[in-house]
């Protein structure tokens, strides 16, 4: 019975993490936040794999967090020149979920 009812239950689920409008001091902190923390989540996935295996490959894990801080240089320009323009800035992030099947 318990399989059935995990059979019919939807592979996919997405997740509203932001939604809303912000000045830019407050979309600043929203998007450094998850910035930073995504960036930290693989420097140590980067050392903990290290750890385990110190001929692991590390470029693919250098090459995202090299991504990610040119995405945070990318949103402090834009953030600045919302800043200028007296604009406030709308975040719409939704995060999506689904097997790998």
């Amino acid at each position: 019975m318990e399989n059935e009812t995990l059979k019919n239950e939807t592979t996919t689920q997405n997740i509203q993490l932001v939604k809303g409008k912000f000045t830019p001091e407050q979309a600043s902190e929203v998007m450094m936040a998850l910035l930073d923390q995504k960036i930290n989540y693989h420097k140590i996935e980067g050392i903990q794999l290290w750890e385990k295996n110190h001929k692991n490959d590390q470029e693919p894990i250098f090459k995202r967090i090299k991504e990610l801080e040119a995405e945070k240089q990318n949103v402090t320009k834009f953030i600045s020149k919302m800043r200028a323009e007296g604009k406030e800035i709308q975040i719409k992030g939704t995060l999506q979920m689904s097997s790998c099947d």
